[in-house]
C-alpha cells in the first residue's frame, strides 16, 4: 500500500509553510520523498489565487494592519480567501502519477475526505454544483484550491472548525457574492476538537486515496528536508 507521511504543525505563518511545500514539492521531482500531508493552522492571512479578482479584498491596507492580517498571492487556482486561527489546513504534496491522472477527480477526493469528516461529527456536508468545497446548506464550510505540475499536487483545503468567521466578511469568499460561510462551531453550537478532527481527516484521507497515513513528527520531518537541502527553515523551528 501507498504511504503518505502526516505532519501537524500546529499554528503557523504562511509564508514558511509555503515554501515547505515547494522543497517537497521538488524532492518529489526528484523521487526523494514520499507522499506529504501538511496539517497545519495559519496566523491570519488572505491568499488570492491566480483568478482572484483585486476587488474581492474589501479590506484596505489600514484595515489589514490593524487587523494583522497578512496578504498573499499565490500560484493555486481559485479566488480568495482566508485562512487563521481554528480553522484546520491541509496540504497534500502528492504525486498522481501514483494514483490517477485526473486532476477532477483528485478535487472530488478530497471533497468527499471533508464530507465523510463532517459526517463523522453529524454534520451532514456536500457539494454544490458548478463550485469546488464542501457546503452545509447554503454555506460553505470548507475551501479547495490546488495546483497540479507535472502530476504532483500542491496547496488544498481549509476546512473551518472554530474559526472566527468575521474575518470573512472583508472578502468575498472564492469569488461567490450569493453564499455565506460557516464552521463546525457555529452548527454544533460548541468547539470543536481540532485534534479530533485532524483524526478523523487521516483517518478518512486513508479511506479515500487507500493510503496507509504514517504520522510523523514535525522536527523530525523538517531535519530530513534541512538535510536533503542543507538549509534550515527557520520559521518552522
Amino acid at each position: 500500500m501507498k504511504e503518505i507521511q502526516t505532519v501537524n504543525f500546529g499554528l503557523t505563518a504562511y509564508q514558511p509553510i509555503w515554501e515547505l511545500q515547494k522543497k517537497i514539492f521538488n524532492l518529489q521531482i526528484s523521487k526523494k520523498i514520499s507522499d506529504v500531508l501538511i496539517i497545519t493552522e495559519h496566523n491570519h492571512v488572505y491568499t488570492l489565487g491566480k483568478n482572484t479578482d483585486e476587488a474581492h479584498l474589501l479590506a484596505d491596507e489600514k484595515e489589514l494592519k490593524l487587523s494583522d492580517v497578512d496578504v498573499y498571492h499565490i500560484d493555486r487556482g481559485g479566488d480568495i480567501t482566508y485562512h487563521g486561527p481554528g480553522q484546520l489546513v491541509g496540504y497534500p504534496i502528492i504525486n498522481l502519477n501514483n494514483y490517477y491522472l485526473d486532476t477532477h477527480r483528485y478535487l472530488r477526493d478530497l471533497e468527499e475526505v471533508l464530507i465523510r469528516t463532517l459526517k463523522d461529527f453529524g454534520i451532514n456536508g456536500h457539494r454544490e454544483e458548478n463550485y469546488t468545497g464542501v457546503w452545509v446548506g447554503g454555506d460553505k464550510i470548507a475551501a479547495i484550491g490546488v495546483k497540479v505540475s507535472r502530476w504532483i499536487t500542491m496547496h488544498g483545503f481549509a476546512l473551518n472548525v472554530n474559526t472566527n468567521l468575521s474575518y470573512f466578511d472583508r472578502i468575498i469568499p472564492c469569488g461567490i457574492f450569493h453564499k455565506g460561510v460557516t464552521s463546525m462551531e457555529r452548527i454544533l453550537g460548541n468547539k470543536v476538537s481540532l485534534q479530533d478532527v485532524i483524526d478523523s481527516v487521516s483517518s478518512r484521507f486513508r479511506e479515500v486515496f487507500g493510503i496507509h497515513t504514517k504520522i510523523v513528527d514535525k522536527d523530525e520531518f523538517l531535519s530530513t528536508i534541512n538535510y536533503l537541502f542543507k538549509e534550515k527553515i527557520e520559521c518552522l523551528q
